[in-house]
């Protein structure tokens, strides 16, 4: 069966009945299954793909073993790596594709799933639907997946790997949505609309989130018809790609002889030429420094070639919203390191749909670094009178604190160089605690073994206990691991636990651990902070950098990861980045296994141990 097709168009339709989905970036598929022994998962080209993404045939197979679901259905999606609700991971979802070794497809799909995210249903049982409404059948795959119990809108964080793609009516606010988080685009689809197979439909219009660049163009290669482009790096030239698609006839008629006639050098096919023609071109990404899927826009005739600089290229591609300044984007922050505010920006934006997250509804303390770590610094509770107007504030004790709830705001403190985020146990107008943090303090860098030893342990007890932990480096010499926690439970219920904790860690390795605050009395061992975790003491926010002369990131880590090759030192920016590109967050999962959680069993134990009738207290 071959699939229907989006007409492409640099403006979305409006006027009209026109539904609106999100575009993602990823493999079209057409997924049928009609038995737990017959089932396939067909591309574009007709290909069969569940050989390469088992874990879709593994979850379809625990879902017909759970329901007596009727068959067969037929779903129309996306094969696609989720990055956000509204984006995915192109590249890395291309690497899953090429691969052919069964071991190494088996441990992808395991560190992680892809997901298939339905648009569209086209039979179930016996009726076919094709040939309904686009509305009509977008109300039946909205049935099924109530039916199934499978997620009705896309999410990173859901364990399902079949998840629904809904609709939109308000294209604008979806637009937003996809611009704010950088996902591909979207589609709109006639809402009267029949399913037409094989067929490049003007029924579907599907627009890109083009992002913009201004470069010049270095060569011509009369072999393949492409134009290649780049930026000055200060006096060097650096190559930001290729283009082919874009040009008209006429324009190419026009500037195939001028390139030629005014070349440098020719090599092989290639002709080289000084800069001098300056275009402006669409593409979606840079990836390991190109551009992807580059169109030409226009020529740039008023634009002189020594403004297409590196470093408006590197803005132009943060997709900053023009609600935030960006001022001395040159400014160095480190001596030690290489990093520019350009380059703390960038991280941020880039990072934002994960750090965002973690922020939301969590008054902000933040460490300001206005002169870079090498200059004085302070810390910032109180929101200053001169913050933009999307700044949210929460007022507390007399405190106006800043509420991180859009890139918007995320952007503007970073170009107040507000470097660290540090954030309470507890969000806003909620009475109990969110989640339990250990921080595992050793004396120095070189005694971060200890922190991996404790880590290990605790990963070990809480397994027993039926509770699930996560981890992550400090951005600095230790580790700190967390136990998300159902709502309902208040300071007196956690505390009981990470008393316990630690005193089981001190109590059975009395050479390694100690819980005593003193700098001077730990005899070079390693500090179990658990009165770190209290009502009003913050911790640093994951994926916060760290104001340290190595710049150094707090970044989650898979338990697997916590072993004697683990060193705090390797979590810079450019791995953090790489590392979400290519595996996702360690902590994508953190809100959502909360209500399966344990944890009330293990209170129930302490306050049974801890009652005036059990001397002694809880035993270690």
């Amino acid at each position: 069966m071959r699939p229907m097709l989006p007409t492409l168009q640099h403006e979305i339709p409006t006027k009209g009945d026109w539904y609106y989905e999100v575009k993602y970036d990823g493999f079209r598929g057409i997924l049928s299954v009609h038995s737990q022994e017959e089932m396939s998962l067909q591309s574009r080209n007709g290909k069969e793909l569940l050989s390469i993404f088992p874990e879709l045939e593994e979850q379809i197979k625990t879902l017909l073993s759970e329901f007596k679901l009727p068959l067969p259905f037929v779903l129309d999606g996306e094969i696609v790596l989720l990055r956000s609700s509204y984006s995915s991971e192109f590249a890395e979802l291309q690497t899953r594709g090429r691969m052919r070794n069964r071991e190494k497809i088996k441990r992808a799909a395991t560190l992680r799933p892809v997901k298939f995210l339905a648009f569209d249903l086209l039979q179930w049982e016996k009726n076919t639907y094709d040939q309904m409404a686009y509305y009509k059948r977008k109300g039946k795959l909205r049935e099924l997946f109530s039916l199934i119990q499978f997620p009705l809108e896309p999410s990173p964080s859901h364990p399902a790997v079949i998840q629904m793609v809904p609709h939109f009516t308000d294209h604008q606010l979806l637009w937003d949505l996809v611009q704010k988080e950088e996902g591909e685009g979207m589609v709109a689809k006639g809402k009267q609309s029949k399913w037409e197979e094989g067929k490049r439909s003007t029924n579907w219009i599907k627009c890109k989130n083009w992002k913009k660049c201004k470069c010049f163009i270095t060569s011509f290669d009369e072999k393949n018809d492409y134009f290649h482009i780049g930026v000055y790096d200060k006096e060097q030239i650096i190559s930001v790609g290729s283009f082919h698609f874009g040009l008209s006839p006429e324009d190419k008629q026009t500037l195939k002889p001028l390139i030629k006639k005014n070349s440098s050098m020719k090599k092989h096919s290639r002709y080289y030429i000084d800069p001098s023609i300056t275009v402006e071109i669409y593409y979606l990404h840079v990836y390991d420094g190109q551009l992807r899927e580059p169109h030409f826009h226009q020529f740039l005739f008023s634009t002189s070639h020594e403004s297409c600089t590196l470093e408006q290229f590197l803005i132009d591609d943060a997709s900053i919203p023009k609600e935030v300044e960006i001022t001395h984007p040159e400014k160095e922050l480190f001596r030690k390191v290489s990093l520019t505010k350009l380059d703390y920006i960038r991280y941020l934006r880039k990072m934002s749909v994960i750090i965002l997250p973690f922020l939301m509804r969590r008054p902000l303390t933040c460490i300001r670094f206005p002169h870079g770590v090498f200059g004085e610094s302070f810390y910032q509770k109180n929101t200053p009178d001169y913050a933009p107007p999307f700044v949210e504030t929460y007022q507390e004790e007399s405190i106006d604190f800043t509420l991180c709830h859009n890139l918007e705001t995320l952007l503007w403190l970073g170009n107040q160089l507000a470097l660290e985020f540090h954030v309470p146990f507890q969000k806003i107008n909620d009475a109990y605690v969110n989640e339990i943090v250990f921080d595992l303090d050793p004396p120095n860098r070189d005694q971060f073994p200890l922190a991996v030893k404790a880590a290990v342990i605790m990963k070990e007890l809480f397994d027993q206990l039926n509770l699930q932990s996560f981890v992550k480096t400090s951005g600095n010499k230790g580790l700190q691991v967390y136990i998300p926690i159902p709502t309902g439970y208040t300071w007196d219920d956690t505390s009981l636990f990470t008393e316990f904790i630690a005193h089981f860690l001190v109590s059975n390795y009395p050479d390694d651990f100690t819980i005593e605050r003193l700098k001077k009395n730990r005899k070079g061992r390693l500090y179990v902070d658990y009165v770190q975790h209290g009502e009003g003491k913050t911790i640093i926010a994951p994926y916060s950098i760290r104001g340290n002369e190595d710049a150094l990131v707090a970044t989650p880590l898979w338990w697997h990861e916590v072993n004697d090759d683990l060193h705090p030192g390797h979590f810079t920016i450019d791995v953090v980045l790489k590392r979400f590109q290519q595996f996702g967050c360690p902590f994508s999962q953190f809100e959502t296994i909360k209500e399966f959680q344990l944890f009330d069993k293990v209170v129930h134990f302490l306050k049974e141990q801890s009652s005036p009738k059990k001397k002694g207290g809880p035993q270690a």
